[in-house]
């Protein structure tokens, strides 16, 4: 008899247990932003990660071979760029696999008046000089000290010469100073976050996009924006720049 009832404690004990440790997952994600509370729930071998902070396999120079460019360094478990590019040549990409609809995550920081973007959905070709002739790019820019004045479009966390970027100016972080930013994409929507906050948000290739594209800036860059999978490209537009804890999930 006592043993029977020593085994109905064990059993009460375990279920308790189990509910505890429930209980315990949901406090986490609780108050929350609502990405970063699917952040949580989703298990972290969903995340395939682009740079492990010891190598940049996997990293090389657009339209190149592999390996980096002299241009790039691993530098404290971070991609850093010299700043030895310009508006055509210095980009480099992730050539291990294309991606079409995914969650990006990285964290930069970059130097005082500096310039870079994050591009995805990047083709390459004879055909084009630089990503930003087909890939779109989030803005990567030092907004609070650029030496000359910047367009909505052209602004942080833009989806650069499309969509301007809506946050409040503490979202903003000073030159040197560590950002995270986060590109979800789906065929049926898109939205770019800084620190947090949804800067953008849009419907790929929607009549809108159309219009947008071929009144703007890339009204003479015909494969723009066209492909739907493509390579994960970082840039060096001439600055110092840093990206680490690179990760991208597929959806």
């Amino acid at each position: 008899m006592m043993k029977k009832i020593l085994l109905s404690l064990v059993s009460i004990g375990l279920l308790f247990g189990c509910k505890t440790e429930k209980d315990n997952s949901n406090e986490k994600s609780e108050g929350l932003p609502k990405a970063e509370t699917e952040a949580v729930k989703n298990s972290e071998e969903d995340w395939i990660y682009l740079l492990d902070g010891k190598n940049a396999d996997g990293w090389r120079a657009y339209n190149g071979e592999a390996g980096l460019p002299e241009g790039w360094v691993v530098e404290n478990e971070s991609l850093k760029a010299l700043g030895k590019g310009g508006d055509i040549g210095g980009d480099i990409i992730y050539g291990k696999e294309k991606y079409g609809e995914f969650e990006l995550y990285l964290e930069w920081k970059i130097a005082p008046e500096g310039n870079s973007g994050i591009f995805y959905h990047v083709v390459e070709g004879e055909q084009y000089e630089a990503p930003y002739f087909n890939a779109p790019e989030y803005q990567v820019i030092d907004q609070l000290g650029f030496p000359r004045r910047l367009e909505e479009l052209n602004s942080l966390g833009a989806d650069y010469g499309m969509y301007a970027p809506d946050y409040k100016e503490e979202d903003i972080k000073k030159a040197g100073e560590w950002n995270t930013t986060r590109i979800i994409f789906t065929n049926d929507k898109v939205s770019y976050w800084l620190n947090g906050q949804k800067t953008v948000e849009f419907v790929p290739w929607s009549d809108d996009w159309e219009k947008r594209k071929s009144e703007g800036k890339w009204k003479e860059f015909p494969d723009y924006g066209k492909a739907r999978e493509g390579f994960i490209g970082l840039q060096d537009h001439g600055s110092e720049v840093w990206y680490r804890n690179i990760k991208i999930k597929k959806l």
